[in-house]
């Protein structure tokens, strides 16, 4: 398999000028990566079997490819891209039970979302780009995603290899702070469990803001906690045992620092504490997720004692 992005510039649009070197420095960085690892994930992917392209970007499971013949064949191939965190997913006839079930945030998120027809949408943190294709669904014209796991876009491109030609869906090994300087003009801006990764939160609202064209929309997912505006929680160490967890702010606070950083409007649509029906181990995750990160005797706190992971939904409009 071709490691390509070829998007047209019909599909770039006005961004053209600044996606199109992106992509192709890319794909050159995907031709000799330094990860142990890529050999035999590459392998798999020149090992899919073909299958009939077809694409159904608006059920839970985002089905790309119909059942293909060799399902004990195919079945193997995908789990040696493990772990699958974000879905779920129907790949050529095989369900794919990921760890999160991201299809019950696409669900609070999608009805506050507006209309996405013709957008043109940066998805920060992307993961496998389950989130872009059900953009795609809601209309999107074009979902850039970017995500500086390479496992994450080995598993994109082996969704790909499904769908039979060059989706407008496509994720890129970057991390924002890889993106040019000078690149903006996004009509929505997704940032979805990275806020609290980042060790200075403003400028990363800043950079968003930067990204979003006027009158454009940033959408913040993040953890949380109860309090006033003045509530702020950093961790001492650990966070639900994840060791990049800087900031945790209350959502009245966070509320405050999104307007600080230059938007007009911001609104808290949606603040739900995440269960372990919703990030959990499967058969496609087999390490240990949410269930062991908290305190056995008590579910509302983590096991450092924190509170137990809250999660709220920020839109903002530039």
């Amino acid at each position: 398999m071709q490691l390509e992005y070829a998007l047209c510039e019909e599909v770039l649009g006005e961004l053209a000028a600044e996606l199109k070197p992106l992509l192709r420095r890319c794909e050159n960085d995907l031709k000799n990566p330094r990860h142990g690892d890529f050999p035999r994930w590459k392998s798999v992917l020149d090992t899919l079997p073909q299958t009939t392209p077809a694409i159904n970007f608006q059920q839970a499971a985002a089905l790309l490819g119909e059942p293909c013949a060799e399902q004990s064949l195919l079945k193997e191939l995908l789990m040696g891209l493990h772990p699958w965190r974000k879905g779920p997913f129907i790949l050529g006839g095989i369900d794919i039970d990921c760890e999160w079930r991201s299809d019950w945030k696409w669900d609070r998120l999608a009805s506050h979302l507006g209309n996405l027809q013709d957008q043109r949408i940066l998805d920060i943190g992307c993961g496998n780009g389950y989130f872009g294709w059900r953009m795609l669904g809601a209309g999107a014209k074009l979902v850039i995603g970017i995500d500086p796991s390479l496992l994450f876009v080995m598993q994109y491109f082996a969704c790909r290899h499904f769908v039979g030609s060059q989706p407008a869906n496509v994720v890129l090994p970057l991390g924002i702070e890889d993106l040019p300087k000078n690149l903006s003009g996004f009509d929505r801006v997704f940032s979805m469990g990275v806020f609290y990764h980042r060790r200075s939160p403003i400028d990363h609202l800043q950079q968003l803001h930067r990204l979003c064209k006027p009158g454009g929309k940033v959408i913040l997912e993040t953890l949380v906690i109860e309090g006033d505006e003045n509530q702020v929680l950093v961790p001492a160490n650990r966070y639900a045992r994840m060791r990049n967890v800087w900031f945790l702010p209350s959502s009245k606070a966070l509320l405050n620092w999104i307007r600080r950083a230059g938007f007009k409007t911001v609104e808290c649509v949606d603040e739900t504490i995440t269960s372990t029906t919703e990030q959990r181990s499967t058969e496609w995750m087999k390490f240990e997720s949410l269930k062991e990160s908290l305190l056995a005797t008590d579910n509302s706190k983590t096991i450092e004692g924190y509170p137990a992971p809250r999660r709220a939904i920020f839109i903002a409009g530039r």
